[in-house]
């Protein structure tokens, strides 16, 4: 497939044998069933940092917002040479035009959620971010990202689909002149995907394309961009999460259109 869409990807879940024991954490759902849409930029944070394999296991320690980056047995803190590559990696990435990333979870350079943190006692609470995914959303806060096991979930893997795929869709519409046109033609072909997920959304969206004639058309596209990458961020709020309602009224709008 031609014109792949570019999405991050930690690279044991790839096969790549870069874990601490030499070991993989291949997802054939990714490679296989995605991999057919997705080209891979593979990241091993504790691979690229320098660290051998195989090597001693990391673990979090401390506070769960700041948490110090050390090998498991010896207690070599190693937070600021962890760090320094985060930084620099993710600046890296930018030149990569990614659409999205998917974490290795528990990993506590990568984990994106729940990763293990321990206190002085030794006792571990599962509030943790891996190093690098914490510097990873902090620099591309509004990139779809998600972890390998979530996807396991319908829900949650097809909205991260969803978003991906919109977003490139996004960037292919901004890489032509900008004009009204091109975002009344990009606003009709989403718009049923938008209010199936946010009606408040959809409407407010709308809004903007309908009036966007008035307004400075480079204001236009960056208001629409924030609510539309912005809305993907939001389905698992409540009033953004379909429901049989809001299904019901898609379905009837498709009719009417």
């Amino acid at each position: 497939m031609e014109n792949r869409i570019r999405i991050g990807v930690s690279a044991c879940l790839l096969g790549q044998p870069v874990r601490f024991d030499g070991s993989h954490k291949h997802d054939r759902y990714l490679t296989g069933t995605l991999g057919e849409y997705l080209e891979f930029v593979p990241v091993c944070p504790e691979v690229e940092a320098g660290f051998p394999i195989p090597r001693e296991t990391f673990r979090l320690v401390g506070d769960p917002e700041n948490p110090r980056f050390m090998t498991t047995r010896t207690q070599v803190d190693h937070t600021e040479r962890m760090t320094a590559w985060a930084e620099k990696r993710v600046r890296e990435l930018e030149k990569e035009n990614l659409c999205g990333f998917i974490f290795k979870s528990d990993s506590p350079s990568s984990g994106l959620e729940r990763v293990k943190v321990y206190n002085a006692k030794g006792m571990a609470e599962k509030k943790g971010v891996g190093i690098f995914a914490r510097a990873f959303t902090r620099h591309f806060p509004l990139l779809p990202v998600e972890e390998e096991g979530r996807l396991n979930d319908a829900k949650l893997r097809e909205t991260f689909i969803e978003q991906i795929f919109t977003l490139k869709r996004w960037r292919e519409t901004l890489a032509q002149p900008a004009s009204m046109k091109q975002l009344v033609d990009f606003h009709t072909r989403h718009k049923l995907l938008i209010l199936s997920h946010s009606p408040v959304h959809a409407k407010r969206m709308g809004k903007l394309v309908a009036e966007g004639r008035h307004q400075p058309i480079r204001e236009v596209y960056t208001d629409y961009e924030r609510m539309l990458i912005g809305y993907p961020a939001g389905f698992d709020h409540p009033d953004a999460r379909p429901t049989p309602a809001v299904h019901c009224a898609w379905r009837l709008h498709r009719c009417e259109t």
